[in-house]
């Protein structure tokens, strides 16, 4: 971007400028050359025999190039542009109103018109009356025209509103650039001007002591500077900071790489780590250790005992290891895990002729892919409907398998069949909800509800997914209404 300079008189510039004289003698005629080697080093080129531009005519360059700055578009001309667009489009706008102010008294005219042809016509008869209706369709169509060019005006208007919306907008935005880039003008020009003022200072110096041909401190000191500005500017140019852009794309991509490799590593031991325990294991878990699955345990082992004779209960263990909480109710060798599962170690522990054995999965229970975007839409409704399936009525099999809807309001759930309500009840500490855990047919799309003591449904949803947002919404309303909804010795955590 080229920065834009504001307008400052020349001779102001050239009053700092102390004159040179033309017989001050140096040991070299310009300045040396240096260059950037290895850590950004400044190191200086041998100097050649060939001769270059002198000392004044770097400093009258120099000069030149800082009045021609000077002489750059200035920022009021940006500013006066977008103001006169802007004016424009004001003007624009007040044609807009006349012309709608000039559409009503037409409409008011011809209304008046018509009125008057009609009561003439009412008192002629023959070729008049006829001439009298013509005249009449006249009027008529001219309405009709004048209705279309109003639809015209006000998409004229609309339009107009929009381009002076957009230009005041534009026209802020340019007063913001504008004020920046002067502001940077006027920094590099008076450090430019620090700058030529003690160039000027030590060509005085050097002028009034013609006998002293070696630089003196401050001279090399300045030179040194310049250089460093110069390499700075090389630092900051475009092409350097999009070369440091690419290398920090393709340094993102090699950590990438490396985490997804690790995470692969990762994924690989704990399933070799697996495999060795389950050489040694009597039982394990089938099926994947995820929300929307179903673990099964299953024997590992032709030695192990029959899990149809052993009593199984599973549990919860907290995320420091240290307890572990009992899940009611879960006493089969198969489980869905439900979203308060989620972050958890699940365990299962077998007891058979006395001796207890315990499976516990490798990794905490991770959630469902797109639940969580799927259970925000769903609260944003007062109400959430399902379709379900009664599979059990108080721990008793359900014959008929005609479709309900269970619905979940923010203040109490209601299953019903079409007109027919089977159960409505509000939040109460008596009323339970969770994942299904005793014998289901399809336990990961099954749910059980209590809505009062003495009455309980075990529900069938349509898939994995509308069960948990079912859990997951049912316990965030009935939160709100300061009720904590789970089974029946869970833990609620927040």
């Amino acid at each position: 971007m080229t920065k834009i300079s504001p307008d400052i008189d020349e001779t102001t510039l050239k009053e700092s400028i102390v004159a040179v004289s033309a017989d001050v003698s140096f040991a070299f005629d310009h300045f040396p050359k240096y260059k950037l080697g290895p850590d950004n080093q400044i190191l200086e080129e041998p100097r050649g025999d060939e001769n270059g531009p002198s000392l004044k005519e770097v400093v009258e360059r120099e000069t030149t190039q800082l009045s021609e700055q000077h002489k750059r578009l200035s920022v009021r001309d940006i500013a006066s542009k977008f103001d006169k667009n802007l004016a424009s489009a004001a003007k624009l706008a007040d044609e807009a109103k006349l012309r709608k102010v000039a559409s009503l008294e037409g409409h008011v005219l011809l209304k008046k018109l018509r009125d008057a042809l009609e009561s003439l016509r009412c008192c002629m008869d023959g070729r008049n009356k006829e001439d009298v209706e013509k005249a009449i369709s006249m009027v008529e169509a001219l309405a009709v025209k004048l209705t279309q060019k109003e639809g015209e005006l006000i998409q004229e208007k609309f339009e107009v509103k929009k381009l002076a919306n957009f230009l005041k907008q534009a026209s802020e935005d340019a007063k913001k650039l504008v004020n920046q880039e002067k502001s940077f003008a006027c920094a590099e020009i008076e450090s430019a001007r620090t700058v030529v003022q003690r160039f000027g200072e030590a060509l005085d110096e050097q002028e009034k002591n013609p006998e002293n041909s070696q630089k003196t401190q401050e001279v090399v000191e300045l030179v040194e500077e310049v250089q460093e500005g110069r390499r700075i500017k090389l630092m900051h140019q475009p092409t350097k900071v999009m070369d440091m852009e690419h290398e920090l794309r393709a340094l993102r991509a090699q950590i990438r790489e490396k985490s997804l490799f690790q995470a692969k590593l990762q994924k690989e031991l704990a399933i070799n780590k697996m495999a060795e325990e389950n050489k040694s294991r009597v039982f394990g878990f089938h099926g994947s250790e995820t929300l929307g699955s179903c673990l099964k345990l299953q024997p590992c082992s032709d030695n192990a005992p029959l899990l149809s004779k052993s009593l199984i209960q599973w549990y919860r263990i907290s995320s420091d290891g240290n307890g572990r909480e009992i899940i009611s109710g879960a006493n089969k060798t198969m489980y869905a895990p439900e979203p308060l599962d989620v972050g958890r170690v699940l365990q299962a522990e077998i007891l058979s002729n006395g001796q207890k054995v315990s499976v516990t999965t490798a990794n905490p229970i991770d959630s469902a892919a797109g639940l969580g975007s799927y259970v925000e839409t769903l609260l944003r409704k007062s109400n959430s409907e399902f379709n379900v399936v009664i599979s059990q009525i108080n721990g008793q099999g359900h014959s008929s398998r005609s479709t309900h809807t269970f619905n979940i309001g923010k203040m109490r759930i209601k299953l019903c069949r079409g007109w027919i309500t089977k159960s409505r009840e509000n939040y109460s500490t008596s009323m339970l909800l969770c994942g299904a855990r005793g014998q289901a047919n399809a336990p990961a799309k099954s749910l059980f509800w209590q809505p009062r003591k003495g009455l309980s449904y075990v529900l069938t949803f349509e898939s994995d997914k509308e069960r948990n947002a079912a859990i997951m919404v049912a316990r965030k309303h009935a939160l709100d209404c300061k009720v904590m909804l789970g089974g029946a010795d869970d833990e609620m955590h927040k």
